[in-house]
């Protein structure tokens, strides 16, 4: 006799995979729904990155320490934004080039070139895809 498992998925077993699944990725985050489970070392190394480059002498950042600048917009509940500075979408790949190359993105805002490497931004903006 051969086992449901041997004949491959059933159709209710696909259906709840492709209703299920879907709805879990939502439910987690920009996290899960932006492309795969987000390496938690990346993400500590992102919020570590933040404290490094003194992100937090212009913007508040919760979860790094000492960063309570109010000369910028604060970073809390980032992941929950819709755009960077105002008009860019809100996405990690974008942010990551935000932070690294700002003025090549909006000329002229006042975000300065910190001189963050792309994969430093990319770990920074894991970390602030976390914040709710």
């Amino acid at each position: 006799m051969n086992s449901p498992d041997m004949l491959g998925p059933s159709p209710l077993r696909r259906l709840a995979v492709k209703v299920c699944v879907p709805a879990w990725a939502l439910l987690a985050g920009p996290a899960y729904a932006e492309g795969g489970i987000q390496d938690s070392q990346q993400v500590q190394r992102g919020r570590a990155l933040l404290a490094q480059y003194q992100c937090g002498a212009c913007h508040t950042i919760p979860g790094v320490p000492a960063a309570r600048g109010e000369f910028a917009q604060t970073l809390r509940g980032w992941g929950q934004r819709s755009y960077i500075a105002g008009r860019l979408p809100n996405r990690p790949e974008l942010l990551a080039r935000w932070i690294a190359e700002p003025q090549a993105l909006v000329p002229g805002t006042a975000m300065p070139s910190m001189g963050v490497s792309a994969s430093d931004a990319q770990a920074m903006a894991a970390y602030l895809f976390t914040l709710r």
